[in-house]
């Protein structure tokens, strides 16, 4: 089948962890700062950006664990902010300090000797990464107190693991696989880097904005009980999450299909994330059963280098992105064919220009408001990550990963993270986090999963 469904299976996961260090910068780097800027600031109350990466091989877990660290010295003395904290001046305004006393990046050294590589690469869902990934349901605000990146290497019976948490108020997700490419690459034998990090942070925007940031609580609000005035604890529904792998056919089959009668006014062919997303979409929303008036949002966090003026290099270190929505209601989007849904997110992206982004920041800049990860919009499908991120090119001198994930972290209703398919080419993982009846519903729907 063309959308394959991920093979389940139940793991229990027994995570013993073996030492706990910290890695600093390979040479002094002095006393170095770097302003948060308004595309770094309203992710202060995300947690942890959190991503799991599983290979085989790598037979010498201890010798593997120095080379690693040998190399994350290195990385880090030009990718320094990951091994600093997050600071505020005397005026409020939000920065990553870093000095040569400072700890650095933590290291977790861990084993996990009975469990198999496939048993992490066939099963559904993340609860088994808890305890793989360091930093889970820690919000990013605590960098002021913890170090910004965290590393936990562990041992399987066949291979390893390696889990990272990074602080997702200094970087996204452009920038972090540019981290994780740089430390492959030194530790593949490179003395240099190919893209040293462009950081000067500033270039992307200058104003200075002040925040008086409280610890926002995650806890769910009250809620009275309808039979006898109680005040009880709300309790959000509980979530499934589950890796959809669609190949290079089933993603030209979609591509080909939305194309097929482009509506009037779409400025150019749809792309394969335009028709991928409009049959998620699509997908997501029939496994709601909403009713027809009820809205619908899509959202995508999109990468602004290449549209601010001036325009960032890829290298440009830090958060460049901007969430853009589109909205319609459910009975008006399941109505239409699949070009109509296309032709929204396609208008949505050509809008967000150079002079949107500057509105969008001086609004926020007026009214600075920090986002809690579930802030995305009612009945929401929100898309991170990429697929055009070359995650499985992340070889540290052993072999490509045998599968990328993302943590905990940061999930909510409607979230879904694309990724590179293992085969490459055109082919696509889509991450997807629903409501555990919708996602039972998605799993049966023919048509999402190209049977039909």
């Amino acid at each position: 089948m063309a959308g394959e469904v991920a093979k389940e299976e139940t793991v229990v996961t027994k995570v013993k962890i073996l030492k706990k260090t910290n890695v600093k910068p390979h040479k002094p780097l002095g006393k170095k700062e770097c302003q948060l800027v308004t595309f770094d600031l309203p992710y202060l109350a995300f947690y942890y950006n959190q991503k799991l990466l599983i290979y085989k091989g790598a037979e010498n877990f201890d010798e593997t664990v120095e080379k690693l660290k040998d190399g994350l010295a290195l990385v880090l003395e030009d990718f320094y902010q990951l091994a600093g904290k997050l600071g505020k001046d005397e005026e409020g305004v939000f920065k990553v300090e870093y000095d040569d006393d400072m700890d650095g990046a933590e290291v977790i050294v861990a084993a996990a000797e009975g469990i198999d590589v496939a048993d992490l690469t066939d099963e559904e869902g993340t609860s088994k990464f808890l305890d793989l990934i360091p930093c889970n349901k820690i919000l990013n605000f605590e960098g002021l107190h913890r170090p910004l990146l965290a590393v936990q290497l562990t041992k399987l019976k066949d291979g390893l693991t390696i889990g990272i948490a990074f602080n997702h108020a200094v970087l996204d997700g452009t920038s972090t696989w540019h981290f994780m490419a740089s430390w492959a690459q030194l530790c593949s034998g490179s003395t240099f880097i190919s893209v040293p990090p462009f950081l000067e942070r500033t270039k992307a925007r200058n104003t200075r904005v002040k925040l008086n940031l409280s610890p926002p609580s995650d806890a769910p609000e009250p809620a009275k009980s309808a039979t006898n005035g109680d005040v009880t604890a709300s309790v959000d529904p509980p979530l499934r999450e589950r890796i959809f792998k669609f190949s290079e056919s089933a993603i030209d089959q979609i591509k080909s299909k939305v194309n097929a009668n482009p509506p009037e006014g779409s400025s150019a062919p749809f792309s394969t994330f335009q028709s991928l997303s409009a049959h998620v979409w699509l997908a997501i929303t029939r496994a709601r059963q909403l009713k027809p008036e009820d809205y619908t949002v899509y959202t995508v966090f999109a990468d602004c280098r290449k549209r601010v003026d001036p325009p960032m290099p890829e290298s440009y270190f830090g958060n460049l992105i901007q969430a853009i929505f589109t909205v319609t209601a459910a009975g008006l989007l399941l109505g239409q064919p699949i070009e109509f849904a296309a032709g929204m997110i396609q208008q949505a992206i050509v809008k967000h220009d150079a002079k949107a982004i500057d509105e969008r920041n001086k609004e926020w800049e007026s009214n600075p408001k920090i986002f809690q990860y579930k802030d995305a919009g009612v009945n929401c499908v929100a898309v991170g990550s990429s697929p055009r991120f070359k995650v499985y090119d992340v070889d540290f001198g052993w072999g490509q990963p045998e599968s990328v994930r993302s943590g905990s972290n940061n999930r909510f209703d409607g979230m879904v993270y694309l990724y590179q398919g293992k085969n490459g080419g055109r082919s696509i993982d889509v991450e997807i986090s629903l409501e555990a009846n919708a996602m039972e519903r998605l799993e049966k729907d023919k048509e999402f999963l190209m049977e039909a």
